[in-house]
């Protein structure tokens, strides 16, 4: 993990300006992806399920306060990671989504207030709504495709939209109905739970292993994951696994009217459900039902048999649900509310500095470790140096460190009857640790950056490491370690240094095979790997450049938008060079911002940047460019407004304004916020402001609410 990638966000919100909150969505855009890649593919977290909430919920904050600022690339409009190696990919036919989270009462009364809002019938508070509460069971998310009720596929959530296929893994465990009992079962049915391991089981299973002298699971959701991912299904059989049933994804028929009657439907084929579940309802103030639920499985937590992490809250009626649809990476219908976190006392060892890839000076508070709810805690970043004067947090401090809050690890307060009497208030460097050139901190910003650029080590480094990452060129056997080794001996400082490797080794020092802990395979290995990567999408290298700000999703949503590599840079350098046009294309591309898009600006600005791509992307002397970058294909969606640019003014009658863009949105429509001229249609309501008279004067197609309608369909 990039050593930058240790950050806690716990400024309050209401105190950020715009361009701090930006720079701490984009860094939390990078931290969340990585904690997705170690937990959903890996298996292997860093951080706990209430740590890696927190983050999220940040995220969420940051963009609720700053909607202008939501990224393309943001972890709201992303679930899981995609499918690891080793497993034939599953693309689900009905997306496998995960829940937002709710952290308080006043979360869930926010999640109501959301429905209501949504939809018309629900404006009166007095009007109940029947919902649905669940055990939030610690698990690994499952989907099983039933079909003339016989099983016959399974596979892991993955990304939400490609998963690992393990049907024979999934053939193994007992408790999953190989034929369905009963009858009234659709001829196709795909059937969503949760794989899990009982706690007495969990414990059994970690004691065979500590006697056979095996590595031990951290958590039952661990060994749950990892057992019905290996790849020899006979590991799987031995594992005491078990699958609660949930939701479903295709179905040929309805399953039911309400989500309870479709539960008891799943009983009645054969699936066990997480329990104890039960229906409630709100009204107006009246959300005394589902607190007394909350309530009561928190208290029973640790005596139901197996874990869980909170319980789920979801509308009941099955019609709602499909008009209320999806926000993001999750259902509108449907909110998982975690239980709160936990926290201890521990010392602050020392206090030090890391740079980042952007240059940024990240100050990290070195602890004694510390078990707080399993997990062991030995550093937090401080964030900047404005947090550790507001925090007076020294070196020697006894600190309360806690889980979950606004970010994990967090720092909450120092304990001042503890503070040992020599010690001091902490001295921000005035020098970057990696070059010593001299620090800067921008008036009114809270973050302070090394603007030394590739000339500094760590910066160079950090964006080397990304370059190469997992979700980039993924070049195999080209980690942190190596990177930072073949730094040091200076054979690779730039991404064109990586494509001539081969071709320069040894030519001043011993071949790579000769040197310790490498030989003529290994190095054989890393050479080929480099080889295979050389074609790349457009939307893979345009993330690989690490632009500030620019993540997966953006770099995707400008792949898309301009499809040539080729065609993408012209158009950012003549932005560059002043002409307007080509600006404010940029900008009215949903989700791309005045402040990203002056970084991307920024990027082909640079002339070393234009130079490493002229090397890598240009062919030389009789020589073969080092890359290619391939067109991006956009997929093809069929809808009459699919790819159109749409923008809703003034007030709708049949439906709500969000209700009106998620359907858009749905089929494939760009919504935006503001007209311009790539806008294809202009839905105009009733008072209609100065979006109708832009639209107007731009000469673009206007349509009347029940002209859109008919358009789409109804």
């Amino acid at each position: 993990m990039p050593k930058n990638r240790t950050t806690r966000f716990d400024v309050p919100v209401e105190s950020l300006s715009a361009s701090e909150a930006e720079a701490e969505l984009a860094e939390l855009a990078e931290l969340i992806a990585w904690h997705d890649e170690l937990y959903f593919r890996q298996d292997q977290p860093e951080i706990s399920d209430a740590e890696y909430d927190a983050l999220r919920m940040r995220n969420l904050a940051l963009e609720t306060r700053f909607p202008a600022l939501v990224r393309a690339d943001s972890p709201s409009l992303r679930v899981g990671a995609e499918p690891a190696a080793g497993f034939r990919k599953h693309r689900h036919s009905v997306p496998m989504l995960s829940l937002g989270n709710a952290f308080s009462r006043e979360d869930m009364q926010d999640f109501v207030e959301g429905l209501r809002n949504f939809m018309r019938e629900l404006k009166d508070p007095a009007m109940p709504i029947d919902l649905l509460c669940e055990t939030k069971v610690d698990g690994l998310s499952l989907s099983l495709r039933y079909e003339n009720g016989r099983l016959v596929g399974g596979a892991t959530r993955g990304s939400g939209v490609e998963g690992e296929d393990v049907t024979a893994n999934v053939r193994t465990v007992e408790v999953i109905p190989k034929l369905l009992a009963g009858d009234g079962w659709p001829q196709v049915m795909e059937v969503r739970g949760e794989i899990y391991m009982s706690d007495e089981d969990f414990l059994a299973l970690n004691a065979r292993q500590e006697a056979a002298a095996e590595n031990l699971f951290a958590n039952p959701r661990n060994a749950a994951a990892g057992s019905l991912r290996q790849l020899d299904p006979s590991v799987t059989a031995q594992r005491p696994l078990r699958f609660f049933a949930y939701a479903w994804g295709e179905v040929s028929e309805p399953l039911a009217e309400t989500q309870w009657e479709a539960r008891q439907k799943l009983k009645s084929w054969g699936f066990l459900l997480n329990e104890p579940a039960k229906r409630v309802k709100v009204a107006g103030e009246d959300f005394a039902e589902l607190f007394d639920y909350y309530d009561e499985i928190q208290s029973r937590r640790s005596s139901l048999g197996f874990s869980i992490d909170g319980v789920v809250v979801k509308v009941n009626r099955l019609d709602w649900q499909a008009r209320l649809g999806f926000v993001s990476r999750s259902p509108r219908w449907a909110i998982a509310w975690k239980f709160p976190p936990e926290q201890a006392l521990t010392a602050v060892r020392n206090i030090t500095v890391q740079v980042g890839r952007t240059g940024k000076i990240t100050p990290v508070a070195n602890l004694e470790p510390i078990n707080v709810g399993g997990v062991l805690v030995s550093r937090a970043s401080l964030h900047n140096q404005g947090e550790i004067r507001r925090k007076d947090i020294r070196e020697g401090d006894t600190v309360i460190v806690q889980r979950a809050g606004d970010v994990i690890p967090q720092v909450v307060a120092v304990v001042l009857d503890k503070r040992p009497i020599d010690a001091q208030p902490y001295r921000f460097p005035q020098t970057c640790p990696d070059c010593g050139e001299p620090l800067v901190r921008n008036p009114g910003e809270a973050d302070t950056f090394c603007v030394n650029g590739l000339n500094c080590p760590a910066q160079a480094m950090e964006r080397l490491i990304h370059f190469v990452s997992r979700d980039a060129f993924d070049i195999e056997g080209l980690g942190v370690k190596n990177i930072e080794s073949f730094y040091a001996r200076e054979l690779i400082r730039t991404p064109v240094d990586i494509f001539t490797l081969a071709q320069r080794d040894g030519e001043n020092g011993p071949p790579l095979r000769e040197w310790e802990g490498w030989g003529e395979v290994s190095a054989r290995k890393l050479f080929d790997a480099i080889e295979r990567v050389r074609t790349i999408a457009l939307d893979r290298f345009i993330y690989a450049l690490g632009i500030p700000q620019v993540g997966q999703s953006t770099a995707r949503l400008l792949a898309r938008h301009y499809l040539t590599w080729t065609h993408w840079r012209e158009c950012m350098e003549k932005a560059g060079e002043g002409v307007a046009e080509y600006y404010d294309q940029l900008i009215s591309i949903n989700g791309i911002g005045q402040n990203m898009a002056r970084d991307i600006v920024a990027f082909f600005h640079e002339k070393q940047n234009r130079e490493i791509l002229d090397r890598l992307l240009l062919p030389g002397e009789g020589m073969p460019a080092l890359l290619t970058v391939v067109d991006f294909e956009p997929p093809q969606t069929v809808s009459p407004v699919a790819g159109k640019t749409v923008v809703f003014t003034g007030s709708l009658e049949t439906m709500s304004r969000n209700e009106a863009k998620a359907r858009a949105e749905s089929l494939g429509a760009n919504v935006a916020g503001s007209v311009s001229k790539k806008t294809d249609y202009v839905v105009v309501g009733a008072d209609a402001g100065s979006k109708e008279k832009k639209a107007r004067e731009l000469g673009l197609t206007l349509l009347s609410e029940q002209q859109w309608l008919e358009l789409i369909g109804g």
